[in-house]
């Protein structure tokens, strides 16, 4: 079950982070809002903390085990309330590359696709996507936007239950 419009509202918009448990917190808000078919796309640069919000993302839908970045394996499956697909495309070349992966499937499925350097497939993205956009290095605090790109739901408009 989702969080609901409300609670999707609560965690949409800029954010500042102070330090990882703060940017873990705030991906743990957004999961717990997540429901079949959502995907989430992140985006910033090296060291920016992608995984570090993804790991609260996979926290707030249930999942229990470790949490790492798929960039040599370019997919992680996780199991929580909802089977979470964790795609890393920052060593990926083109668009035919993610989709031999099955990416298309995994952004249209029952399941939750949470994407590393989603900038890289943007034109694959479905409506409804959640993007989260993460500046700020080292120790520097964490600007985290998070904004849903169209309507929620992709089953021909039908919200996420």
């Amino acid at each position: 079950m989702t969080g609901g419009r409300a609670a999707d509202q609560a965690v949409t918009g800029p954010h500042e982070c102070r330090s990882a448990p703060e940017t873990q917190a705030l991906g743990e808000r957004l999961g717990a809002t997540l429901g079949p078919g959502d995907v989430v796309a992140c985006i910033g640069e090296l060291g920016a903390g992608k995984t570090c919000f993804l790991q609260g993302v996979c926290r707030g839908l249930g999942v229990t085990g470790d949490v790492t970045s798929p960039t040599f394996v370019l997919v992680n499956v996780y199991r929580g309330r909802l089977t979470v697909h964790h795609v890393d495309a920052y060593r990926t070349e083109s668009l035919a590359e993610l989709r031999d992966l099955g990416l298309e499937e995994m952004l249209h499925g029952d399941g939750v696709t949470l994407v590393e350097w989603a900038d890289k497939l943007e034109p694959l993205l479905p409506a409804g996507t959640t993007r989260v956009t993460i500046t700020g290095l080292g120790d520097e605090p964490r600007r985290v936007l998070v904004e849903r790109l169209g309507p929620r739901g992709r089953r021909g408009g039908e919200p996420p239950r």
